[in-house]
């Protein structure tokens, strides 16, 4: 009678889609400039489409733990890094400087690099998720490569430190961005506004209330990890 119990409960936990089908396990690879990159590969059960999740400055990759396990539950390759000098991976090499954040790019080049060597992974159609800085990095990053088919951006910023990516917004062109910043994160609103009217591709701009910066929105807005998935549902699948 227990085991039959027990069967009736995985069956309707399955039924329910509350069972994940999805596993992850830590990866490390090399940017061109020899930074070691730690970060966490999310599988589904089959082959998908790939979405590199990059934090905001001070952040870990920590932060992308509950979309990316949703986004693999929903056959996404999901792969969440840690920028250099952050998390588990590489400090800045000897005599960089600090104040450079555009050495982050070679992070985002390599998780795109390490994601075209996995078979598990649709070799063309790459969505990138950023948040505050990582925001910036992925719009930088995606206009320059035309497998990146979707966006998703938290909180971006017109100059973040000297990542400047309007002219990138512009050349990313007629693919799909989902514009995401909170109303009192006033600057991160006005650039958000200002971002989706670059280029000539879907913007959907969606400005919250009392939801804060980059990936504090997902705590507090509980509804937003869903929205994310179903974006690149309907941008990537």
């Amino acid at each position: 009678m227990t085991r039959r119990v027990a069967l009736s409960a995985m069956l309707l936990a399955l039924a329910a889609g509350s069972v994940s089908a999805a596993t992850s396990q830590d990866v490390s690879f090399r940017t061109d400039d020899g930074v070691a990159i730690a970060g966490t590969l999310y599988l589904p059960a089959r082959s998908g489409p790939g979405i590199i999740l990059v934090h905001a400055l001070s952040r870990t990759r920590e932060d992308w733990h509950t979309v990316a396990g949703r986004l693999a539950d929903a056959g996404f390759v999901a792969l969440a890094i840690d920028l250099r000098g952050h998390g588990a991976s590489g400090p800045l090499p000897e005599g960089a400087d600090l104040e450079d954040l555009t050495k982050m790019m070679a992070d985002v080049r390599a998780a795109r690099a390490f994601l075209a060597s996995r078979r598990e992974v649709s070799p063309n159609r790459i969505g990138l998720a950023g948040a505050s800085i990582g925001a910036n990095l992925s719009i930088l990053f995606a206009a320059n490569d035309p497998t990146v088919r979707s966006l998703a951006l938290l909180s971006p910023g017109i100059d973040y430190r000297g990542l400047r990516p309007e002219a990138a917004m512009k050349k990313y062109a007629e693919r799909p961005a989902l514009i995401v910043a909170s109303q009192e994160d006033n600057y991160a609103a006005t650039c958000a506004r200002q971002l989706a009217n670059g280029g000539p591709g879907i913007r959907d701009l969606r400005i919250l209330n009392g939801a804060g910066h980059g990936t504090a929105m997902l705590a507090r807005q509980p509804d937003l990890a869903g929205a994310l998935v179903d974006w690149f549902r309907r941008t990537l699948l």
